[in-house]
């Protein structure tokens, strides 16, 4: 049998981390990319940002929530990742 943990790992640390990273992927993907890679490039980094979220919360080591918390993770970062997009997508169709 197993143990409970006594002081288990705060999941939303987890969650949170994977909504920076996203940020992150998604201002990196708007600086550096070209405009018309940009959406191509921009669900590559969602795939990355999917599998973050697995690998967090599987190395998080609980089964209790473990999809509500994938599911916050990937809705949080989608939400995120498409406002950043769109503020991009509006900054091209400004003339520079």
């Amino acid at each position: 049998m197993s143990e409970p943990a006594l002081a288990p790992r705060n999941a939303l640390i987890g969650v949170v981390g994977v909504w920076i990273a996203a940020f992150l992927a998604a201002v990196a993907v708007g600086i550096f990319v070209s405009e018309e890679w940009r959406v191509p490039w921009m669900l590559v980094a969602f795939g990355g940002v999917v599998l973050l979220s697995f690998a967090v919360q599987l190395w998080y080591g609980r089964t209790q929530g473990f999809i509500f918390r994938v599911a916050g993770s990937v809705t949080g970062a989608l939400i995120l990742m498409g406002l950043i997009s769109v503020g991009f997508g509006i900054a091209a169709l400004i003339p520079a």
